[in-house]
């Protein structure tokens, strides 16, 4: 794939790759992904033109077996010319998980980043919005973090009952 051939000349040792099935994934662990993840999605789109942002997404690795890093945001792009993917995993830990914004490439991160926000509490620096887009304002917690507790903190109670006439 010759856009691989491109990052690895531009940002030789910065990143590893995997397969699977036919997907093609770039993966940064959560050292490098802060000076490395703008430049390397801006070559992407620029230069390699992978002109989509198709999925932008949250996972949290609490727990799981081998992971070295905690939270991993994933950037699917698509190349609209030729029909080329490549999905991105960048990594980013406690107590602050941050990663770069990339609404200046695309704007519709805009909204999919306050999600991954909403959801798992990594902040997007740059971000010109970054508050909750699904949960009330007033909400605490991340509820998909693995660490959240299935019944919540509570914070139900916190907010007066809507009954189906009123709504």
């Amino acid at each position: 794939m010759p856009f691989l051939d491109t990052l690895k000349a531009k940002f030789a040792g910065a990143f590893t790759t995997s397969t699977f099935r036919d997907n093609t994934r770039v993966l940064m662990d959560a050292e490098k992904t802060p000076d490395v993840l703008l430049p390397l999605l801006k070559c992407l789109k620029e230069e390699c033109g992978f002109d989509f942002l198709a999925e932008l997404g949250g996972i949290d690795y609490l727990n799981y077996p081998h992971a070295t890093d905690r939270y991993c945001v994933v950037y699917g792009l698509t190349n609209t010319a030729t029909g080329e993917r490549v999905f991105v995993k960048a990594f980013t830990n406690d107590p602050d998980p941050e990663l770069p914004s990339v609404v200046e490439l695309w704007k519709g991160a805009d909204w999919m980043e306050r999600e991954v926000y909403d959801m798992y509490g990594v902040r997007f620096l740059g971000h010109p919005d970054m508050r909750r887009i699904l949960m009330p304002t007033e909400f605490t917690g991340h509820p998909l973090r693995k660490d959240y507790p299935l019944r919540g903190y509570g914070e139900r109670h916190n907010f007066p009952t809507v009954t189906r006439a009123e709504s």
